[in-house]
């Protein structure tokens, strides 16, 4: 497949975490924490002070390359739902879309999804980028993301976190 019509211009990883969905979403709307579970490499830095939370909100990040991005929040549902696009300072976004989106299991346990969209991508100069973002790559966001959650959860003393049951020890793998 070398003709990126033929290529999928979605992509999409999931997992179950086991943290509940507002510990969780404050690690993706703080642009600060993004660099931490940034499973493409590509984020370097953001200035504090950004927290999401609402749609029409512009955050910039400062990228592992060099340069500057403004991400421009298109969807919001506090704790739910968060997407952006991508730009260039001062520029139209080009069409690319990252979305995370949290559905609780329980208190405690949330079913996260991240997708990659470029179906809307129509500056040709950023395909190649676009085609390397992989499910692989999405799942390795999951992955930092969990650990993130985990690491808080280990964090939190014992009152303040959600009361669901017995409480295990965080080497039994149930917490």
């Amino acid at each position: 497949m070398t003709n990126s019509d033929e290529l999928p211009r979605v992509v999409s990883a999931s997992r179950e975490m086991m943290a509940g969905a507002d510990q969780i979403f404050e690690l993706i709307a703080d642009p600060t924490q993004q660099p931490r579970w940034d499973g493409n490499d590509n984020l370097d830095e953001a200035p504090s002070g950004q927290r999401i939370r609402g749609v029409g909100e512009v955050f910039t990040m400062m990228l592992a390359k060099g340069g500057v991005r403004e991400n421009h929040v298109v969807e919001f549902d506090e704790g739910r739902r968060i997407a952006w696009r991508p730009a260039e300072p001062g520029q139209e976004p080009p069409g690319h879309l990252w979305r995370w989106e949290l559905e609780p299991v329980d208190s405690s346990r949330t079913r996260v999804t991240h997708t990659y969209d470029w179906t809307q991508l129509t500056d040709e100069k950023r395909f190649p980028r676009a085609r390397a973002t992989t499910a692989d790559k999405l799942q390795a966001s999951l992955d930092r993301l969990a650990a993130l959650a985990r690491a808080w959860l280990r964090e939190v003393p014992q009152a303040d976190q959600p009361r669901t049951g017995a409480r295990t020890s965080p080497s039994d793998g149930r917490l």
